[in-house]
């Protein structure tokens, strides 16, 4: 627990609280960000410490920031797929799915889990903007018989090679076979909750999603306490483990700006599928013309960096501007300093050497493949 007499932030209450608020302050949060309009833990204690906890052991975090907007009604899963070009025709009740929410431009608005609870009813689980507001506009024009909302839901994150064995301390065998991107719904003492296979940190992970506010506190001490014989320590969500994982940040490595050919994420975009999408025609000619930036990886040379970036810092090559690293951290476990970049498509090929402007000073950089660390995700996928 934290020293009770420790200096605290300062809170407005313009800005929402979590129903785990109160736990994370007593386990020790000294730090907020404000992450879709609420308070969102940000450090416990070293970066590096909370690395270690999650890689070894397991880490619970709150990640009530990521908002649920709920869709449901008889057109729900019509209406689902309007919002994004990812072909859905294949997502079963219980699956989740990651996909990208696109404008009438082809940019992205979003980058959300989807979770088909039902056959009428999904959840969009989101990064940081308006979501709600967004798809609550196409509503009022699709002419589609939906309801649009925010439930009463806040996730928390327990990641680490050792979350199955706390979950199975929590539930018994109920989450034995619960695969990869699935999702079933389970209670806890009474608590009605949601559980998935997902996560933000390239680990074995859940996400575990409260549906009665008010039994935050109790379900928060519920998961340590079980979570004490593995190490179980409360901390924020990694940003070097996830940097490690290539996992993307909106607002950080793609923005309204991107558009999901540029990031990578190709797999996503049906252009050619027999659905329509908002941004269907304006993706059709971003792939047939070709994209002006690309996201790729890079080591940063020299010492460990101090500090990841809170802005992106520039790349040239012989003094022309080509890009930028847009999230920057030094991985213990891979010695080195890694980065993702948005770079010319004419720069990206391994082995190309960049110059970085960071706040130091210039350093010397190359670009590498990403991931950085298990690209083929099977430690996430338990394998």
């Amino acid at each position: 627990m934290a020293d009770p007499s420790r200096a605290l932030p300062s809170f407005s209450v313009g800005v929402r609280r979590s129903p785990f608020f109160e736990a994370t302050l007593r386990h020790g949060a000294t730090n907020f960000a404000v992450y879709n309009h609420m308070y969102f833990p940000g450090t416990f204690r070293s970066a590096e410490e909370g690395y270690w906890s999650l890689v070894n052991d397991a880490i619970l975090s709150d990640v009530s920031v990521e908002r649920q907007v709920e869709i449901s009604g008889p057109d729900a899963s019509r209406f689902v797929q309007l919002l994004t070009p990812r072909t859905l025709s294949g997502c079963a009740v219980g699956q989740c799915k990651y996909t990208v929410l696109t404008t009438t431009e082809g940019g992205i608005i979003n980058d959300p889990v989807l979770l088909r609870l039902e056959s009428d009813r999904y959840w969009l689980s989101t990064a940081d903007s308006d979501v709600l507001l967004w798809v609550k506009g196409v509503q009022t024009f699709a002419g589609m018989n939906v309801s649009v909302r925010e439930p009463d839901v806040s996730p928390v994150q327990l990641q680490g090679p050792k979350s199955l064995q706390i979950m199975q301390s929590l539930f018994g065998d109920a989450v034995d076979d619960l695969r990869y991107y699935w999702l079933r719904p389970l209670d806890l003492n009474g608590i009605p909750l949601i559980v998935s296979r997902t996560g933000y940190s390239g680990e074995l992970g859940y996400e575990i999603f409260l549906c009665d506010s008010s039994r935050g506190d109790e379900l928060w001490e519920s998961i340590m306490e079980a979570g004490r014989p593995f190490g179980l320590r409360p901390d924020t969500t990694s940003g070097i483990r996830r940097i490690e994982a290539g996992i993307l940040a909106y607002q950080q490595d793609m923005t309204i700006e991107n558009n999901p050919f540029e990031i990578g994420l190709d797999r996503l975009v049906a252009v050619d599928g027999d659905f329509d999408f908002i941004g269907k025609e304006a993706l059709r000619k971003i792939k047939a013309e070709g994209v002006k930036r690309v996201s790729c990886g890079l080591e940063i040379l020299g010492g460990p960096l101090s500090a990841r970036n809170d802005r992106r810092w520039s790349l040239s090559v012989d003094g022309r501007d080509v890009g930028q690293a847009t999230s920057c951290i030094h991985s213990p476990r891979l010695n080195k300093n890694i980065a993702l970049a948005m770079i010319a498509p004419e720069y990206t090929a391994l082995g190309t050497k960049l110059s970085v402007a960071s706040p130091a000073g210039s350093l010397d950089a190359v670009v590498i493949r990403k991931p950085f660390y298990d690209p083929d995700k099977k430690i996430a996928r338990g394998l």
